[in-house]
């Protein structure tokens, strides 16, 4: 049986199946702020862009480790749109 997510092999047990990996499909990745997505109502604050050099962001949080770790904090420049993050 699979510990991840409970799948039993049809017919009779065999505890030395148990040992052998099931191939589970690759999680889908989302973007949870797309780059056409418009971001003048977020919240802005005051953060150097890497790539302009402009001082003011666009700014959201989102939890995209384990839940007992910190949320990533990602930037989106009002100057040039480059998106960048910050981990806390």
């Amino acid at each position: 049986m699979c510990q991840k997510c409970g799948y039993k092999k049809p017919g009779k047990h065999n505890p030395a199946d148990d040992a052998k990996k099931i191939n589970h499909p690759k999680k889908e990745v989302i973007t949870v702020i797309g780059k056409e997505d418009d971001v003048r109502t977020m919240p802005i604050q005051e953060i150097a862009c890497p790539k302009c050099g402009n001082n003011t962001a666009y700014f959201w949080q989102v939890q995209t480790r384990g839940g007992d770790e910190g949320s990533t904090l990602f930037f989106r420049c009002t100057k040039c749109d480059f998106t960048f993050r910050q981990y806390t």
